[in-house]
């Protein structure tokens, strides 16, 4: 294995090494590739394959990387993509000049080029170009990797995004509809009067989430700083402060773990209305949901996964409570106290990592354990227990559970939302028993932010706020198995000993 390794190197170094000879003598007899600062590109691939009728005859200029060529003496046909898709082409010595053929033969597989010529049909009927001249734009230095012949080594294609995107068309589909759903997001959003707003990444506090940060070090400051987890405390100030509807599309981090739907570094929409609830959020959720699976899918109903989707409003809704009792039976918030809880979990063999979880932590345990991977369609999962829901207000007469909910679809979580809490005496009682977990060694527990404390004590209307993993959403969308297919460029573990 060893000597086949070091074979491929020796070959592949030899490779390298006649690609920059050839970029050498190009430079040494003027014709640099590197020094063309423009090329007149005047149609797409898919344009003029869409419509032969339109441009038959006509002359065009299309650019792109060179995929594939075949010689046949005097003349050559080839294949150039550019992002919207692949494009034949037909050189021939007679039409474009000998001197200019011969440096066409010259170039390689993955040369960034240039072509202008008149639209015609081959014999076999496919759309092409006739080449009256041909341009290199770009030098290849290094050869495709053979992996790259279809859908191969996921690793590498992670690794290789630059490769991934210009040889794997459906690749660079997700990410033309990932920034179709960002835009259909925006204009939605807009269309109900949110404003879009900008929060600081590095905080002096990590709040607004239970998760683990990312720590940094200011050095003029000399003190630590967090990148955010949230930006749920920045954005509620912006409703004390007047602004009444706010969302923010922004990048979190969370130094936690990684697999099939968690990146430590993720993008997400956060969003605050004044004068509403998380009954109003329910409202705005299902109708953006619905809003991009149209804009992007065409309708409201999908595949994900071999499983069936509809995302077409409303969408269900159960208490956690309830979607724990339908699964397994067990009435948590029925128990009359915390051990009683335990015990029922205990009797369901359901393992707590923590001997003094209330009632409430048993409960959420339970969901996690049983319920949530049984939510196929989209379902609001509502009535969260306090203790897990630290921003939220007590729902009114059930002063142990909190107006949240969370939306589950194909057994994942993809928003949470809740009517936020406005009383800053209760706020910062919750806040202290999150410090108290943090004491405990909940190194996810909120820290106390102040400036949020003061804002909120200055007073902030009722107010409803959501959170949507765009992520998982693009995911959702694209039928994508993993995070890592719907991120340009995901978090990797350097190769080696970096």
């Amino acid at each position: 294995m060893e000597e086949n390794m070091h074979i491929d190197q020796i070959e592949l170094s030899e490779l390298l090494q006649i690609r920059r000879d050839k970029l050498a003598a190009l430079q040494e007899g003027g014709a640099d590739p590197f020094a063309i600062t423009t090329f007149g590109q005047s149609q797409h691939a898919a344009e003029v394959l869409a419509d032969f009728d339109v441009f038959a005859g006509k002359e065009v200029s299309v650019a792109g990387r060179m995929l594939s060529r075949r010689i046949m003496g005097k003349a050559s046909f080839a294949h150039v993509q550019d992002k919207t898709g692949i494009l034949q082409f037909y050189a021939r010595r007679e039409d474009v000049g000998e001197e200019a053929y011969a440096a066409f033969k010259q170039m390689d597989i993955g040369d960034i080029i240039g072509v202008a010529g008149t639209v015609f049909q081959t014999r076999t009927g496919e759309t092409s170009v006739h080449a009256a001249k041909i341009t290199l734009l770009s030098k290849s230095l290094r050869p495709l990797p053979e992996k790259f012949h279809g859908l191969k080594d996921p690793e590498l294609r992670y690794r290789q995004r630059f490769v991934d995107l210009f040889v794997n068309a459906e690749v660079r589909e997700n990410f033309f509809k990932r920034s179709a759903i960002l835009s259909e997001i925006r204009d939605f959003m807009n269309g109900r009067g949110f404003i879009e707003v900008e929060t600081p990444v590095l905080n002096t506090v990590a709040s607004g989430a239970a998760a683990r940060p990312f720590v940094t070090r200011h050095n003029t400051l000399d003190i630590d700083m967090y990148l955010r987890i949230a930006t749920e405390l920045h954005l509620k100030m912006c409703i004390v402060g007047g602004l009444e509807r706010v969302y923010e599309i922004g990048r979190l981090f969370r130094n936690e773990g990684m697999d099939a739907t968690h990146n430590p570094e993720f993008t997400t929409i956060e969003a605050y209305q004044a004068f509403t609830d998380y009954n109003g959020m329910m409202e705005l959720c299902e109708e953006l949901m619905a809003a991009c699976c149209r804009r992007v899918c065409g309708g409201t109903r999908i595949t994900y996964q071999g499983q069936d989707i509809d995302l077409t409003p409303p969408f269900a809704r159960v208490t956690m409570n309830d979607a724990v009792k339908g699964v397994t039976g067990a009435d948590f918030m029925g128990c009359a106290t915390d051990e009683e809880a335990r015990a029922l979990a205990k009797s369901l063999h359901l393992e707590l990592k923590d001997k003094t979880a209330t009632r409430g932590q048993v409960l959420a345990a339970a969901f996690d354990a049983f319920a949530e991977e049984t939510l196929v369609q989209p379902t609001f999962v509502t009535e969260y227990p306090v203790e897990i829901s630290p921003l939220a207000k007590r729902k009114p007469g059930d002063p142990d559970v909190t107006e949240r909910f969370e939306l589950f679809i194909a057994g994942h979580e993809y928003a949470n939302a809740f009517s936020e809490l406005n009383d800053p005496i209760d706020q910062r009682e919750r806040f202290a028993q999150q410090a108290r977990e943090r004491a405990k060694g909940d190194a996810e527990a909120m820290m106390v932010d102040e400036d949020f404390m003061l804002a909120l004590e200055y007073g902030m209307p009722p107010t409803g706020g959501i959170g949507i993993g765009i992520d998982r959403l693009v995911m959702l969308l694209t039928d994508s198995a993993t995070i890592r297919d719907v991120l340009l460029f995901p978090t990797m573990k350097p190769k080696g000993n970096g």
